[in-house]
């Protein structure tokens, strides 16, 4: 008698698996187990009705923080994409260089931070069509011996602050044959505001920025003046993971809008105004 019972509950334990087995791949198959990261891989938003945007808010004037709250071209311009597409923003405040990774798995929807579109970073995500053109300046001390664009050598003579992962940390650290000044000669800082302190401290030699932050640290920080020159010219785009085709598109689209009614060019007067608007 008791073989049989234990004959049965072996047999009931067996079953029981099985159906768990089954309820498992069924749900795999399906995709009812997918997590957040997945869906956003594969769906509109990571978050049903949320926006989710990565940026390093220590750009301004595309992304800072100011009374607490976020602020910038980058805000403002992600803000009316969510309006559009009929969701809220949620903006995260990561470093720079893990954007694109965070975007590429899904963690963020979307990544802006005056973001240039590279071959390396396409490597990794999508980019939206451009919504805002950056300037790349260099800044130095009051009184430096580089006057022009012609004393920056990459001969080891002269250190660059550059923000880690941002063009001009990629541009700069290239080599010298290739318009660069050398990996060995590149010091990477978190935020461009490290990278301007270092400056002043005298611990490099120069800085390499875009041009609207390089205005709003020369502004707050006296002895440093910015170089009359471009350095280099990007255009800025939103960073979108390759599987979310639906959300480049949609993103696309409100961008098309957003230029053409006017939005766009109104909120970037309102943090750059013109020379027409400063003399007004």
């Amino acid at each position: 008698m008791k073989k049989i019972i234990a004959i049965v509950m072996a047999l009931a334990m067996v079953f029981s698996l099985a159906l768990v087995f089954t309820s498992c791949t069924d749900n795999a198959a399906t995709g009812e187990e997918s997590s957040t990261e997945a869906d956003a891989a594969t769906g509109m938003t990571a978050k049903e009705g949320v926006l989710v945007m990565a940026t390093n808010a220590a750009f301004p004037p595309y992304e800072f923080v100011e009374g607490g709250e976020y602020a910038g071209i980058d805000v403002e311009i992600a803000g009316k994409i969510a309006e559009k597409l009929g969701m809220t923003l949620e903006i995260k405040d990561v470093e720079f260089g893990s954007i694109i990774g965070g975007v590429q798995t899904g963690k963020f929807d979307i990544g802006m931070a005056g973001m240039t579109v590279t071959p390396t970073r396409l490597e990794s995500v999508n980019f939206s069509t451009t919504y805002a053109t950056g300037i790349q300046v260099v800044i130095v001390a009051e009184g430096s011996s580089i006057t022009s664009l012609d004393d920056l050598v990459g001969d080891g003579s002269m250190k660059f602050g550059v923000q880690q992962d941002t063009t001009g940390d990629i541009y700069a650290s290239s080599s010298v044959e290739d318009g660069g000044y050398g990996e060995e000669n590149v010091v990477r800082y978190k935020t461009g505001a490290d990278a301007v302190q270092a400056l002043k401290t005298g611990k490099v030699d120069a800085v390499i920025i875009d041009n609207e932050p390089a205005k709003s640290f020369v502004a707050a920080n006296e002895g440093l003046k910015i170089l009359d020159a471009e350095w280099a010219v990007e255009d800025y785009a939103i960073a979108i993971a390759k599987e979310n085709t639906e959300l480049l598109t949609a993103v696309n689209n409100a961008l098309a809008e957003l230029e053409a009614d006017g939005t766009i060019a109104d909120i970037i007067a309102k943090y750059i105004p013109t020379s027409e608007d400063t003399t007004a």
